[in-house]
């Protein structure tokens, strides 16, 4: 039992103190703090899109690799059998063949159902894959350490990041249950750059390969309006730069925040910091997915912390249409994130995740409307419902509660 309890204990551990809220989000003070918090700075000259859905980022990534001169990098924790997955293989593999470096580190249990048919694709195509973390007896030290990141990098110029993996389950528009909600960001510009070390520190980590020069570290130009900062979170740090991210955002807020988030398992500091927003008049809503949910662990702990945040008047939705899986924030009309970090301990503790935070008056409008409408998609939960949920649904969050630090 000692045993098992070290291999599983979180190596990071929230923040209990210095959580004040003396400057807002709109603030310089905000900006250097942040920075220098996380450690990493602002960049400017990038263009940012969101894309909303299969329908919007499979074809923009498939065009990207199209596109490709010199390198394409992925690092991903889903990558399953099926159309998707066969048709971006087949992409890569031309691309491999025509010259085009294509190197793709897939994390050994997020992405173990990839089946022979894609890999025997890629390898016979010429692309690099490799495996991150694969649990072996001599690796069983660091088997509860997975890579969750979702980052497409393209000649080290343009990338893709966010909450969907490469599977059929993101085809579509969340037109039903087997076609779930997600939002990826297109990055060109500096802010790309990050995403590349990212990539590239965990592939030499695995291939004991170095990943440098331009055709993956490129001299950028002014390629767009948008202010952006990328932030690579990693357990090894021993500190989360995405919870940071996260909790001093929370405690800046002054008028609204808007998270989007399908695995939300806030810790007691999260839940403190926010009831005290909404003590300050802060509008809070957390949008979860609903009963589409394909973490029974995460659902059952997610809901048996409902209470307090109702009772504070946080307003929690749960989406109804499909499975909700992305993983975004937006706060006081002007900053905002989106990326791949669940608001639990697993990817603030656990995992290697990637967000991208930014301002910007049109692209933050953007997102907050998606929110708006995505609320028509849910149920709001009730405090007199939650109260009165059965003794089944309480002994079901009693036992997940126990593992509640891996979700």
């Amino acid at each position: 039992m000692a045993a098992i309890s070290y291999l599983i204990a979180p190596v990071e551990s929230a923040p209990r103190y210095g959580l004040d809220h003396e400057f807002p989000v709109d603030s310089p003070e905000f900006l250097t703090t942040l920075a220098g918090a996380t450690g990493v700075p602002f960049t400017t000259g990038n263009r940012i899109d969101l894309l909303n859905n299969g329908d919007e980022f499979y074809p923009a990534m498939l065009e990207a690799i199209v596109s490709a001169q010199t390198s394409i990098t992925i690092e991903a924790y889903i990558y399953w059998e099926g159309e998707v997955g066969r048709q971006f293989a087949q992409a890569l593999a031309d691309k491999a063949r025509s010259g085009v470096s294509v190197k793709i580190l897939l994390d050994a249990v997020g992405s173990a159902s990839i089946g022979d048919e894609i890999l025997k694709t890629l390898e016979s195509g010429g692309c690099q894959v490799a495996w991150y973390n694969p649990i072996r007896w001599y690796t069983i030290g660091r088997f509860n350490h997975r890579t969750h990141r979702k980052s497409l990098i393209i000649d080290g110029r343009v990338g893709f990041t966010g909450g969907a993996g490469i599977a059929d389950q993101w085809l579509g528009h969340a037109q039903d249950s087997d076609h779930w909600r997600d939002i990826q960001i297109r990055i060109e510009g500096p802010a790309v750059t990050p995403l590349q070390t990212g990539f590239a520190q965990n592939w030499l980590e695995r291939t004991a390969e170095l990943v440098s020069g331009p055709a993956y570290y490129p001299v950028f130009a002014t390629t767009g309006p948008h202010a952006a900062l990328t932030i690579m979170s990693s357990p090894v740090t021993g500190a989360s730069t995405v919870r940071t991210m996260y909790y001093l955002s929370i405690i800046c807020a002054r008028r609204a925040i808007y998270i989007a988030n399908p695995y939300f398992v806030p810790d007691a500091a999260a839940i403190e910091t926010l009831i005290e927003a909404k003590k300050r008049g802060v509008d809070v809503r957390v949008m979860v997915s609903g009963l589409d949910n394909d973490s029974w662990l995460s659902r059952q702990n997610s809901v048996r912390l409902y209470g307090r945040l109702l009772r504070a008047g946080i307003e929690i939705l749960e989406y109804s249409r499909t499975m909700l899986h992305q993983k975004t924030m937006v706060v006081d009309g002007i900053w905002a994130t989106v990326g791949t970090t669940n608001f639990d301990n697993r990817s603030f503790a656990h995992n290697e995740e990637t967000n991208v935070c930014f301002y910007d008056p049109r692209l933050i409008e953007q997102l907050e409307q998606t929110f708006l409408a995505d609320v028509r998609d849910c149920t709001r939960v009730e405090l007199a419902a939650w109260e009165k949920r059965g003794l089944w649904a309480k002994s079901q969050e009693f036992v997940a509660a126990f593992l509640q630090e891996q979700v």
